[in-house]
C-alpha cells in the first residue's frame, strides 16, 4: 500500500484501465469524470468517487489528468469548482493528456502560482498499453518532482523519459503522433496496393513485418486492419486532435511538415466520414475509398 493519495480525471478508454493499474498496485485513488457511469465503475472496482475535479485535488497527493484536448483540460483546471481550486503547497498535478505545448506551459505557470507543481506527461501505447501498463510516458517538468513519484508513473507505464522543462512531454509526443501517424498511413498505403495488386495480403505482412518495414503497425494493427477491424484502441479522432496540434506547432516553429500534412488531411477525411471514433489504423478505409477497393483477407 503506497502512501501517496492519487486523484484521476478523466476515466475513459486509457484513463480508467490505468486508474486500476494504479489500484491494483496498491494506491488509493480518488476518481473523477465528466460523466458518472466511469465514476461508478472506479467506484464497483475500489477506488473513491470524487465530486469535482476541486474536491479530487483537495483529497490527493497527486491528481492526473487524462483527457481528449486542449479546451477540456483547461476547463477542467480553470473552472470554477476545477483543479486549481483545490490546489495547495506541494500539490503536484500530472497532466497526461495529448494538448498544446503553449497550453501547457501556461496551466504550469498557474499552478506554481498556487504552490503546486505541474507535469506534462502525455502517454502512448493504445489501449493494449493502458492495460497492460506498458505505456510509453514522455514527461516535461522539474526532473526531481518526476523522481520523487517515479514507482507511481512505472505502474503505467513501461517507458519513463524525462524530456526536458514544461511543455517538452507534449513536444515529444507531437513528434511521436508525426511518425505513429504516418506508419498507419504507409501500411495502410501498402496493403491497399498489394490487394490491387493481387497479393496475398497475410503473406505480404508477414514478409515485411520481419525486414526493414518492421513497426509497431505492422506487427499490432496489419493483421486485423485487413480483417476490416477497426474496433478503436486509439480514435482517429484523437490522432486528428494530435495531428492538428503538430500542424499549429509546426508552424509556429517554423518547421516543414509535408508528410504530417498529408496524414492531417487524411485523418480530417475520417472526421467527415463519420469514421472518427474507429481505431486509427481505420485511416485505410479511406485509402480504400480513393482506390475504389477494399483490402480483406477472405
Amino acid at each position: 500500500m503506497s502512501d501517496t493519495t492519487v486523484g484521476f480525471i478523466g476515466l475513459g478508454i486509457m484513463g480508467a484501465p490505468m486508474a486500476k493499474n494504479l489500484l491494483d498496485a496498491g494506491y488509493d485513488v480518488v476518481g473523477y469524470n465528466r460523466s458518472q457511469e466511469p465514476v461508478d465503475e472506479h467506484a464497483e472496482y475500489g477506488g473513491e468517487s470524487g465530486e469535482s475535479p476541486e474536491d479530487v485535488t483537495e483529497r490527493v497527493d497527486v491528481v492526473i489528468t487524462c483527457l481528449p484536448d486542449s479546451p477540456v483540460v483547461e476547463d477542467v483546471l480553470r473552472r470554477e469548482d476545477g483543479v486549481l481550486e483545490g490546489v495547495s503547497e506541494g500539490t503536484v498535478v500530472v497532466d497526461m493528456s495529448t494538448i498544446s505545448p503553449t497550453t501547457t506551459e501556461a496551466l504550469a505557470e498557474e499552478v506554481s502560482e498556487r504552490g503546486g507543481e505541474m507535469l506534462d506527461a502525455p502517454i502512448s501505447g493504445g489501449e493494449e498499453g493502458a492495460i497492460d501498463g506498458s505505456l510509453s510516458i514522455m514527461v516535461g517538468g522539474d526532473e526531481s518532482t518526476l523522481e520523487e513519484h517515479i514507482d507511481l508513473f512505472e505502474v503505467m507505464g513501461e517507458t519513463v523519459t524525462h524530456c526536458g522543462p514544461s511543455g517538452a512531454g507534449q513536444t515529444t509526443k507531437a513528434c511521436n503522433q508525426i511518425v505513429v501517424a504516418a506508419q498507419m498511413v504507409s501500411v495502410s498505403e501498402a496493403l491497399v496496393f498489394a490487394k490491387k495488386a493481387g497479393a496475398d495480403l497475410e503473406a505480404v505482412v508477414d514478409a515485411i513485418s520481419g525486414g526493414a518495414a518492421g513497426c509497431w503497425t505492422l506487427d499490432n494493427r496489419a493483421p486485423s486492419m485487413i480483417q476490416g477491424d477497426f474496433d478503436p484502441g486509439f480514435f482517429a479522432s484523437y490522432q486528428y486532435k494530435d495531428l492538428r496540434i503538430a500542424m499549429e506547432a509546426g508552424e509556429a516553429f517554423g518547421a516543414p511538415m509535408a508528410g504530417t500534412a498529408v496524414a492531417h488531411e487524411l485523418y480530417k477525411a475520417m472526421e467527415t466520414t463519420g469514421r472518427g471514433r474507429d481505431d486509427n489504423s481505420g485511416v485505410m478505409q479511406v485509402i480504400e475509398d480513393l482506390a475504389g477497393e477494399e483490402a480483406r483477407v477472405e
